[in-house]
């Protein structure tokens, strides 16, 4: 069965709530992350982007922080965006979602003249990312009870 849909930089408020109710199914709901760890200061500011399905169903959602937030998010210089918050619904995994909403924050980085894209990994998908060219540095840590790998792709 072949699933149609589209990814685009949310918009409107509706849009963002979009992305808000696939973060707190994936994140909060699937995977205990507290809702006051998931939802911070950095949304208000960010880039968010929405994967939707044709009947309007939300699929997937992430995140691009750029300018100072990302700063302080990489370490890196302004020119290096952070993508975070990437999610997928379980029923639309291994449909291309998650590959599409990565290449949608990366188009939306370039869009803003930044260089690379930086990215704080659940160790489990890392494979995923280094797959769309994401390399990995420095240690596995944890961040909010999940092992994590951080990793960078230039643009």
């Amino acid at each position: 069965m072949s699933t149609r849909y589209v990814v685009r930089v949310a918009e409107d408020p509706a849009d963002r709530e979009a992305c808000f109710a696939v973060r707190k199914e994936v994140f909060v709901v699937e995977q205990g992350v507290p809702e006051d760890v998931e939802y911070d200061e950095h949304d208000a500011g960010a880039v968010h982007v929405l994967a939707i399905r044709e009947d309007g169903l939300p699929l997937g959602a992430g995140r691009l922080l750029h300018g100072e937030a990302a700063v302080a998010r990489t370490g890196a210089g302004p020119s290096v965006g952070s993508l975070g918050r990437l999610a997928v619904t379980g029923s639309a995994r291994g449909l291309g979602v998650g590959a599409a909403l990565v290449r949608a924050i990366e188009d939306a980085a370039l869009a803003r003249g930044l260089t690379a894209v930086d990215l704080h990994a659940q160790s489990h998908a890392r494979g995923f990312y280094e797959r769309l060219g994401y390399e990995p540095y420095g240690p596995e840590y944890m961040e909010a009870g999940v092992p994590h790998q951080g990793m960078r792709r230039s643009l």
